[in-house]
């Protein structure tokens, strides 16, 4: 199963020739190539329920498309559990909720570099008392508008829509939304109910991520055999 844990999540930084990069690179052409008539600029990423690895397939998409030379944003729109700055590895002091408040933040939003050459996190900062109206406001409509002009793709991590109301309400604000659903743990009728979540606020759902899939024995012979020579 994958975990939020820091560096070891980041698979494709610390094995990009391994088969879970591999598949990290074929969702970024899937994406592609499902958004030839209007590209995605900005997307949602979210999962059903907790602990369903949103967060660390996030991270990795976003190291991939910075890869395949985009500049991209990360945003950890997560005010309730924020993880992105630990899985890369950075601080937390400052972040979206600074430019919610902050009109200074606003030209100058506190984008930190990462250690993938093209890709920016713009962590939570200082978590609010009142996450679904934060994302829902004008003000975070703003924020998206600013972040566009800086980067080819802005990418959202937001919190379990079954949970919360956060992903719904910023799902109504951008290109896309990309659902994370686990193998091994995802119920299928939490999967549905996310589903109709979305169809609500007319999100547009690109497609979903079956994470904690086994891979087949031959594979893994495979990527061996290329590792190797």
């Amino acid at each position: 199963m994958i975990v939020d844990n820091g560096w070891d999540s980041l698979v494709t930084v610390s094995m990009p020739r391994s088969p879970i990069s591999e598949a990290y690179r074929t969702l970024r052409t899937n994406l592609e190539f499902s958004s030839l008539d209007k590209p995605i600029r900005t997307m949602v990423v979210t999962s059903p329920g907790p602990d369903e690895g949103k967060s660390t397939t996030l991270a990795n998409l976003a190291v991939t498309l910075a890869q395949g030379e985009r500049t991209v944003i990360l945003v950890d729109c997560d005010l309730r559990r924020p993880t992105q700055h630990e899985i890369f590895d950075l601080q937390n002091g400052v972040g979206l909720t600074t430019m919610i408040v902050e009109d200074a933040a606003m030209t100058e939003p506190p984008l930190q570099e990462t250690v993938v050459p093209g890709l920016w996190l713009l962590p939570s900062g200082p978590l609010p008392p009142n996450p679904s109206e934060l994302l829902g406001s004008r003000r975070m409509g703003e924020i998206i508008a600013v972040l566009t002009k800086r980067a080819d793709m802005v990418l959202f991590d937001a919190p379990p829509i079954i949970a919360v109301t956060d992903a719904a309400v910023l799902a109504s604000k951008v290109d896309g939304v990309l659902m994370v659903i686990n193998a091994g743990g995802t119920k299928r009728d939490h999967a549905q109910k996310a589903k109709a979540l979305l169809d609500k606020v007319n999100a547009h759902l690109v497609g979903a991520v079956l994470n904690n899939v086994k891979m087949d024995a031959s594979l893994h012979r495979y990527y061996a055999e290329q590792k190797g020579g």
